[in-house]
C-alpha cells in the first residue's frame, strides 16, 4: 500500500492537472452586462477600448518564429523576465530550435545555454522531456488544444493559453501572469489572487476576441502605469473610472 503522504501528493497534481485542462466557453449572456464583483469597478468594456487606444502595438513580448519556439521562449519565462528570455532563445534555438533536436539534446548542453535564466536546471529537464513527447506522440508538432498541451513537461495553463492563443489565434482562455493578476484586482474585476479564479471571472465579460490581446493590454498598461510597487495614478488615463483597490 502506498504511504498516505503519496497518496495524498499524487491526488493533489490530479486535481491541478484537471484545472489546468478545463476549457472555458464564452459566457452566453450579454457581455458587459453584468455587475462586476464589486459595487466600484472599472467598466470592462470601456476600459479595454480605452487601452486598445493607448496600447495599438501590445503584442506578446517574447521573440519567436514558429509554435514551438514560443513554447520552449514561454517556458523558460517561468520566474524570468522577458528580456532574460529573448537573450537566452537566439542560441538555444541555433542549436536545438526543433522537437527532434532538442530531444536528442543532453541535458547538461541545454543547461549550458539557458544557465543564466532561474530554475534551469529543471527548465531544462522539462525541455527535453516535452521535446521527446512532441516527436513520439505528436509527429513533432506542437498541438492545437490545452489538453494536450499541459500533459507536456513544464506546461500549465498559462504557457498553453500563451502559445494557442498567440502561436495559433486560438483564443482558449486568458493569460494570468501577475501583472493580469495585480490589475484585475486594482481595477474592481476579480476578488481573488488565484490565477485559474481569474481567468475563469474574466472569461465570463471579456469577448472572447479580446481573450488573447486583453492580457497584452494590462501587461503593458502593468509596465508602463500600474506598477506593483509605485502606480502613478496621477498620469493613468484610467484614473476617472479605477477604484484603484489595493492602492
Amino acid at each position: 500500500m502506498k504511504p498516505l503522504v503519496t497518496m495524498v501528493t499524487s491526488k493533489k497534481k490530479a486535481v491541478k492537472k484537471k484545472a489546468a485542462k478545463k476549457v472555458l466557453k464564452p459566457s452566453t449572456k450579454k457581455v458587459g452586462l453584468k455587475k462586476p464583483p464589486f459595487k466600484e469597478a472599472a467598466p470592462i468594456l470601456e476600459t479595454i477600448d480605452l487601452l486598445r487606444r493607448y496600447y495599438p502595438d501590445a503584442h506578446c513580448a517574447l521573440n519567436f518564429t514558429n509554435p514551438y519556439e514560443l513554447l520552449v521562449a514561454t517556458a523558460l519565462s517561468a520566474q524570468t523576465t522577458d528580456e532574460r528570455v529573448n537573450m537566452v532563445t537566439p542560441a538555444l534555438f541555433n542549436q536545438y530550435g526543433s522537437p527532434q533536436r532538442m530531444a536528442k539534446a543532453k541535458v547538461e548542453d541545454i543547461e549550458s545555454l539557458i544557465r543564466s535564466t532561474n530554475f534551469y536546471k529543471n527548465k531544462a529537464k522539462n525541455l527535453k522531456s516535452a521535446a521527446i513527447d512532441l516527436v513520439e506522440k505528436h509527429n513533432s508538432e506542437v498541438p492545437q488544444n490545452i489538453e494536450s498541451l499541459v500533459e507536456l513537461a513544464g506546461v500549465g495553463r498559462k504557457t498553453a493559453n500563451v502559445v494557442l492563443g498567440n502561436a495559433f489565434g486560438i483564443p482558449s482562455g486568458i493569460v494570468v501572469d501577475t501583472h493580469v493578476a495585480r490589475l484585475s484586482y486594482r481595477l474592481g474585476w476579480v476578488d481573488t489572487d488565484k490565477p485559474v479564479v481569474i481567468e475563469e471571472e474574466l472569461c465570463k465579460e471579456v469577448p472572447q476576441e479580446d481573450w488573447v490581446i486583453l492580457s497584452h493590454y494590462l501587461i503593458s498598461h502593468g509596465r508602463a502605469i500600474c506598477k506593483a510597487r509605485k502606480p502613478d495614478c496621477a498620469h493613468c488615463f484610467l484614473e476617472e473610472t479605477c477604484p484603484k483597490r489595493g492602492v
